[in-house]
């Protein structure tokens, strides 16, 4: 073995140490009455509150990285898949959580149906009730590719992170057209994007650069999805490293989208290995960080936030028309499932980077199953 094959093979026994108690962690937060997985241990805490869909999509996705779902008690599939079919409005085909502030969060909705009906589908079940996308109408600014230019250029760039997800909603809708009407559209978006690129970083839109890193990795929604190559991308690479060298990450998704951008553009770069290197040492620094006491990672350096879905933007900023909180935990400094997923899939992009075959961590979580039963009788 090669001096640089040494020092991944190290790198990747540290990160795997950071797991030791995460599945521990994990069978705490299922919940055998609804068949979900909560958020955070505090979440349990919360008054009339039940676990929410995507966190307990995220779970299904961490026990498929793990190996965990074949091995998965029929008992456990049965309760999940109620979980999700009974998430469905059968008067709309959307899938929605207890709290109505969520309807109002068009990205969230949009989530919840993507997670819930893969989720079904991976778990070998399937929706109760028509899907919407089977009858829903096209938003009026999709009535033209100018009219589609057009609401690109009304949505508020100052923070890159929310402003570039907002601008990928419409993504499903241009999806669902034939091929012959959607190239025009895709076509107009791809010359409006290309314009507002920062030529010097390679990057999207406002905010400091971990935020725009994450602008950039929403954004790549629309150039995966469509086929389109990202322009400089190798501006975007040396934006991205000098980053993690001198910025500091106080957010999980800000150690994770740096990574998946690069596992995005793996077959584009040509990454030295003694900057692969740094990269993951870099990484796995930030994942301790936020490694708790719980064995879980934590979203955020000073709590889990308590409603994901408007933590892109942070304290002491501001960014028009977010949505309201959607609370799901208590805020405390704990384990949360956003961060647990992202860690994870952080460890499989780091064997790709490098080449090396993915595998669950079989030693940390050989007695899962039996933790969640034993879980389950204690509750």
């Amino acid at each position: 073995m090669t001096p640089t094959g040494k020092r991944f093979e190290s790198l990747f026994q540290e990160m795997d140490s950071l797991f030791q108690h995460f599945y521990e962690w994990l069978a705490g937060q299922y919940d055998a009455a609804s068949g979900g997985f909560y958020y955070a241990r505090s979440s349990f805490d919360m008054d009339h509150f039940k676990p929410d869909i995507e966190s307990t999509a995220q779970a299904l996705n961490i026990l498929i990285r793990s190996g965990l779902l074949e091995s998965m008690p029929s008992s456990v599939r049965e309760r999940m898949i109620s979980f999700f079919q009974q998430k469905q409005d059968p008067a709309t085909g959307y899938f929605h959580d207890a709290d109505p502030n969520m309807r109002f969060d068009e990205v969230m909705v949009f989530r919840a149906l993507g997670y819930s009906v893969g989720s079904l589908s991976k778990l070998g079940g399937r929706p109760l009730h028509k899907l919407p996308h089977e009858a829903q109408e096209r938003p009026s600014y999709l009535e033209s590719p100018d009219a589609y230019v057009a609401w690109l250029k009304s949505v508020d760039l100052r923070n890159s992170w929310r402003g570039c997800d907002f601008m990928g909603a419409p993504n499903h809708h241009l999806a669902r057209m034939s091929e012959e009407e959607r190239r025009p559209y895709v076509e107009a978006g791809r010359q409006y994007f290309a314009s507002i690129q920062d030529p010097e970083t390679g990057l999207w839109g406002g905010g400091n650069r971990y935020i725009r890193i994450s602008g950039t990795f929403k954004l790549r929604a629309f150039y995966d999805r469509f086929h389109i190559p990202v322009p400089h991308v190798d501006r975007i690479y040396r934006t991205l490293l000098d980053c993690l060298r001198n910025d500091e990450a106080i957010d999980m998704c800000w150690v994770r989208n740096p990574m998946d951008l690069l596992g995005a553009f793996q077959h584009e770069l040509v990454i030295p290995e003694r900057e692969l290197a740094e990269i993951l040492e870099i990484t796995i620094a930030n994942m301790r960080r936020l490694l708790r006491e719980d064995g879980g990672f934590s979203r955020e350096l000073k709590h889990s936030p308590p409603a994901p879905n408007v933590a892109q933007v942070k304290e002491g900023e501001f960014y028009p028309y977010m949505p309201k909180p959607v609370r799901i935990g208590q805020g405390l400094v704990e384990g949360d499932m956003n961060a647990g997923t992202q860690a994870l899939l952080i460890r499989e992009i780091s064997r790709k980077l490098t080449g090396v075959p993915h595998r669950p961590l079989t030693e940390y979580t050989r007695s899962f199953w039996e933790h969640v039963r034993l879980n389950d009788k204690e509750k």
